[in-house]
């Protein structure tokens, strides 16, 4: 006898039982849930705890969390800027390329190579990006951020956006 001969004896397998059938067979009308009240009903929702605060009120890193400080780049790599037809390049010829969608502060960064020299203006560089546009005889000149003292708006956060 092997493994996948084994059967359970005949009739130790009883088919299950199929409540809320009708009241001609077992599990009838209630349908095992008894009679009234929130257990025999279906309108409970998940995480409903009886009326107490839910754990995902109570506990706030569950419900994740938006940092009011976080400044959002759009990012532009240097290989980009090697196929842009312009010898300056800013955060509006950017807009304008359609490289850059929205209004937000662009930071480069040093992705691929660059073998013409740009004079890039923009509001970060990481510093292998600056490296690589210097080494091609550029310049790297950081903007002011249009948002002046203030912290730009981050998407996604009304807290930050007041």
């Amino acid at each position: 006898m092997e493994l996948h001969e084994l059967a359970p004896a005949p009739g130790a397998n009883r088919p299950r039982r199929r409540v809320g059938r009708g009241t001609g067979g077992k599990g009838g009308k209630t349908a095992g849930r008894g009679t009234k009240g929130q257990k025999a009903r279906t309108s409970v929702k998940p995480g409903f705890e009886g009326g107490q605060l839910p754990l995902t009120q109570r506990i706030p890193k569950l419900r994740g969390f938006a940092n009011p400080f976080r400044v959002e780049y759009n990012v532009v790599n240097v290989d980009i800027l090697e196929s842009l037809d312009v010898s300056t390049v800013t955060p509006e010829s950017l807009r304008a390329a359609g490289i850059v969608h929205d209004k937000g502060l662009v930071k480069v960064l040093g992705r691929g190579d660059l073998t013409r020299k740009l004079d890039v203006h923009a509001h970060a560089f990481s510093a292998s990006a600056r490296e690589a546009i210097e080494r091609a005889g550029g310049t790297a000149s950081v903007v002011a951020s249009p948002y002046g003292d203030r912290r730009p708006p981050v998407r996604g956060n009304a807290l930050a956006n007041r």
